[in-house]
C-alpha cells in the first residue's frame, strides 16, 4: 500500500507524537452543527477520528455518530474521552477503504481522513465516501490546504497531503455531488489552512 501504514500511525498515537490535535474540537464542526447541517439523532461517520475530539462532540450534541481509525492507539484514546465524559459513541477499528456501515448514514466529517491517505487511495476513498451517504447525505469536509515547492516539481509530499481544489473537484464530480459557490471558508490550521466545504450526495 502507497503511503503511511497501520503501523505508522500506531507509532505515531502511542507514542503521543501527533502535532496536529488541537486537544479539542475544531470550531467548525459547532458552526456547522449550529446552522444545522447536522442536528440530533442523525446518523455521522468520522473517519480518521483519532482522539475523538469531534466524535465526543457529536454525541454531546445527541448525534448518533460513529468513529472510524486506523490505529489501535487511536481507538483507545477516543474510547477513554468519551468515557471521561460519560458519552456513548460507536467506535471501529478498520480501514476505510475497506469498511462499510450497515445502512448509510446522514453526513461524513472528513476532517483528516483524506489528506492522511496517499493520494494513490484517494479514489477508491471518494467512492467509499459515496457508498457510505444516503442520497441527500451531507459530506462536511475540511480539506487540508498545504502546498509545498517540492509538489511543485511533481513530488508527493505528506502525510499531510495538500488536497488541490482541482483533484477534490474531480473526485467529487458535479455530476454525483451538489457543489456550493466559492468562495469557501479558508481556516489556520497548524502550519497550514483548511478549506470548509459542504457537499450534497444527489
Amino acid at each position: 500500500m502507497a503511503g503511511p501504514t497501520r503501523d505508522f500511525w500506531e507509532t505515531r498515537f502511542a507514542s503521543g507524537s501527533i502535532p496536529w490535535d488541537r486537544g479539542s474540537p475544531n470550531p467548525q464542526l459547532q458552526r456547522w452543527i449550529d446552522a444545522g447541517y447536522i442536528t440530533a439523532q442523525q446518523r455521522v461517520i468520522v473517519p480518521g477520528c483519532g482522539q475523538g475530539w469531534e466524535v465526543a462532540a457529536m454525541a454531546a450534541a445527541g448525534i448518533r455518530v460513529t468513529g472510524l481509525d486506523y490505529a489501535p492507539a487511536a481507538i483507545s484514546a477516543c474510547r477513554a474521552l468519551l468515557a471521561a465524559h460519560q458519552l456513548e459513541a460507536q467506535l471501529c477499528e478498520a480501514d476505510v477503504l475497506a469498511w462499510a456501515p450497515s445502512v448509510p448514514v446522514d453526513a461524513v466529517y472528513e476532517q483528516t481522513c483524506l489528506c492522511a491517505l496517499h493520494p494513490d487511495h484517494w479514489q477508491r476513498y471518494a467512492e467509499q465516501l459515496h457508498a457510505w451517504l444516503r442520497p441527500g447525505g451531507r459530506l462536511l469536509a475540511l480539506l487540508a490546504q498545504v502546498p509545498s515547492e517540492e509538489s511543485g516539481h511533481g513530488f508527493i509530499k505528506g502525510p499531510p497531503y495538500h488536497c488541490d481544489i482541482n483533484a477534490v473537484r474531480s473526485l467529487f464530480p458535479a455530476s454525483r455531488w451538489d457543489w456550493p459557490k466559492p468562495p469557501y471558508p479558508r481556516l489556520p490550521a497548524g502550519p497550514g489552512a483548511e478549506m470548509a466545504l459542504v457537499l450534497t450526495k444527489l
